[in-house]
């Protein structure tokens, strides 16, 4: 009997070193999580116990280091959750996230296996899909709104419109005039003026023009005695006609905000929402998982967000090589979120995640399953001395 219970410590032993070879030949790769190798005893009701067993080979899920690489498509999950794959119709689960965008858009691993998530458009909580960065350039879009603050001069003369109409050539028919350039649907920019002009005591007419074509509508400000803006009505439609094909534009201007001072005119702020067409030039992820596209007309666009799995159980999870798991009836099913959300990490852009391997502690277990091994086998020395004792009694 002594003899089966030293070869199972040798079994063992052989297992445990083994288990820690793999750790340490993989201390270097990217989202590797270390194993370890747990025994348990046989006893089968025996007086002496009949040996060991190895119970099973764990693997443990702690983070590892976050090490930059200043590379955007590298991603690094700073607290729990898994990336998700899909491959050739099989879900993957990595903590591995050097990612690279292939020839048709997807964003893949180095075997190809394509990062899910959700879509432009597509709200989160459903089923996460294979995110694809669209090979078409963004298409222009036309001015539809116009927001600006601006300080209207207390102190301006009154015009009285029964005297002096309207003129853009007329520098005496309005008080203030600021430029604003607005694009049709084509993308045509068309440099624009709003003219402000003061018809009473905190009162003030709006008007804007496209070139020199003057909008019909006319909007109307009304100021507080403290100088805020009381009301603005009428600013919520200037229609112009550009033709050469392009739609008409209807532009909404809203100036909250805006105030009437005893100061000089001055522009605080001013955005309108039209550019021109632009082609993608650079994606890069944000902490929140979002894939944003940044395109030549300086316009960004969230293109989808990543989705991150968790599980119940993570030593559940069936390792499949190349640092991924599949679920299994011990995880559980996956709990799918977004990264931020939850128990969730955020995503570093530019980093890795390195594996968790000790490399000291390695050493230190191998140091110490060797001996164990050694024991074991001087041990089957020991009864093979002992049975050699017995066979030459005489």
């Amino acid at each position: 009997m002594g003899f089966s219970q030293a070869l199972s410590g040798l079994r063992a032993a052989a297992t445990n070193l083994d288990v820690i070879s793999n750790n340490i030949a993989n201390s270097q790769i990217v989202g590797f999580k270390s194993s370890r190798a747990q025994f348990a005893d046989i006893y089968a009701n025996a007086q002496v116990g009949l040996g060991t067993r190895v119970a099973g080979v764990f693997q443990d899920f702690s983070d590892g280091n976050i090490e930059t690489t200043n590379r955007s498509m590298d991603l690094a999950i700073t607290g729990k959750g898994f990336f998700r794959f899909e491959q050739q119709g099989q879900i993957q689960y990595s903590r591995n996230g050097q990612l690279t965008i292939d020839k048709n858009g997807y964003i893949v691993n180095a075997q190809g296996a394509q990062l899910t998530g959700y879509p432009q458009g597509v709200g989160f909580g459903g089923q996460p899909q294979v995110l694809q960065v669209p090979a078409t350039g963004l298409p222009a879009q036309a001015s539809t709104q116009v927001g600006a603050v601006f300080n209207l001069d207390t102190g301006s003369t009154t015009v009285d419109r029964a005297t002096v109409p309207f003129d853009m050539a007329n520098p005496d028919s309005f008080s203030y005039a600021n430029s604003v350039v607005l694009y049709d649907s084509l993308g045509n920019a068309h440099p624009s003026m709003m003219y402000f002009t003061k018809t009473g005591d905190n009162q003030w007419e709006v008007r804007l023009a496209r070139g020199d074509d003057l909008a019909a509508e006319v909007g109307q400000l009304e100021f507080d005695n403290n100088g805020l803006l009381l009301s603005q009505t009428g600013l919520d439609s200037f229609t112009f006609s550009p033709g050469d094909g392009a739609s008409d534009m209807n532009i909404n201007i809203n100036l909250a905000g805006t105030t009437q001072f005893a100061n000089q005119f001055e522009l605080t702020s001013m955005e309108q929402d039209g550019f021109v067409s632009g082609t993608l030039m650079q994606v890069a992820v944000t902490e929140d998982g979002s894939v944003v596209g940044t395109y030549s007309n300086e316009q960004q666009v969230i293109l989808g967000t990543i989705a991150l799995a968790n599980f119940q159980s993570l030593e559940g999870l069936q390792p499949i090589g190349d640092n991924a798991w599949i679920e299994t009836q011990r995880s559980g099913v996956p709990i799918i979120s977004v990264p931020g959300e939850g128990q969730f990490g955020s995503i570093m852009a530019g980093a890795v995640e390195a594996s968790n391997v000790d490399l000291t502690q390695e050493l230190v277990s191998m140091i110490i399953a060797q001996r164990n091994y050694q024991a074991n086998a001087q041990s089957i020395k020991a009864q093979d001395e002992a049975l050699q004792t017995t066979m030459q009694l005489r």
